[in-house]
């Protein structure tokens, strides 16, 4: 079936295996160490929200982040399966994100250079004012 023609459901903090999250991520363009399957499932049983995308029993997109639920909020991935990309799931991801964090929590995230244009076309504001250390592998 056409991923046009299945209805997404998303869900919040529900279990998914690491398996399904590297599908995502390789499919997706995303840059994440999908070779170390311990290194993913730490990354996801470490975040705060989750949220993830699901037509039928596939999944199709996930976004993980961190916070504190009273002043920031960090969104460390966003991604959708290529064939996904293009049908708003990844800005719905990012609503419900905020929906979930509240309005008194700032939103922060690190694009991609591919993907600042998006960001910056679904009215994320660019912040030139960041700094930091980058990780070693």
């Amino acid at each position: 079936m056409s991923p046009t023609l299945n209805k997404i459901v998303y869900k919040i903090n529900v279990p998914i295996s690491e398996e399904e999250i590297i599908e995502v991520f390789e499919s997706s363009g995303i840059t994440r160490p999908v070779q170390d399957k311990g290194r993913i499932k730490t990354m996801f049983q470490n975040s705060d929200v989750i949220i993830s995308a699901w037509s039928s029993k596939e999944l199709v997109g996930v976004s993980r982040a961190l916070t504190d639920y009273a002043y920031c909020c960090y969104l460390s991935d966003l991604a959708v399966k290529k064939n996904y990309q293009g049908k708003g799931i990844g800005r719905r991801m990012i609503e419900i994100t905020k929906e979930t964090i509240g309005d008194k929590v700032m939103l922060l995230l690190l694009s991609a250079p591919s993907a600042i244009n998006y960001y910056s076309k679904i009215g994320l504001e660019k912040a030139e004012n960041g700094f930091m250390i980058k990780r070693k592998f």
